[in-house]
């Protein structure tokens, strides 16, 4: 499949399109029944952490750390879900199947 060269630049164009798009949406995980909240970006960056203040025990922080590390690891899974999803997006208006 060749492409010309204003074709591949339609491709960057829908590409930056596609990262812009990722960048402003969020995707949320929480834990301990809403009490860890996390909001990250299409990017996998952290854009914020909410701890409820009576999950706060210093007596067990292993249970806060735990709830945390499972807020987190949902969002990041909920944001690769979104990145794929416009990727995918981009890809199949390509004409390219499969990834």
């Amino acid at each position: 499949m060749g492409l010309n060269p204003k074709g591949i630049r339609q491709i960057q164009e829908q590409l930056l399109r596609v990262q812009d798009e990722l960048a402003n949406k969020t995707v949320e995980g929480t834990a301990g029944g809403g009490m860890v909240r996390v909001v990250m970006n299409g990017h996998q960056e952290l854009k914020e952490i909410t701890i409820a203040p009576e999950v706060v025990d210093p007596a067990d922080i292993a249970l806060l750390q735990d709830m945390i590390m499972a807020a987190v690891n949902q969002a990041v899974a909920l944001s690769h879900e979104l990145a794929d999803r416009g990727m995918g997006s981009l890809l199949g208006g390509l004409g390219i199947r499969g990834f």
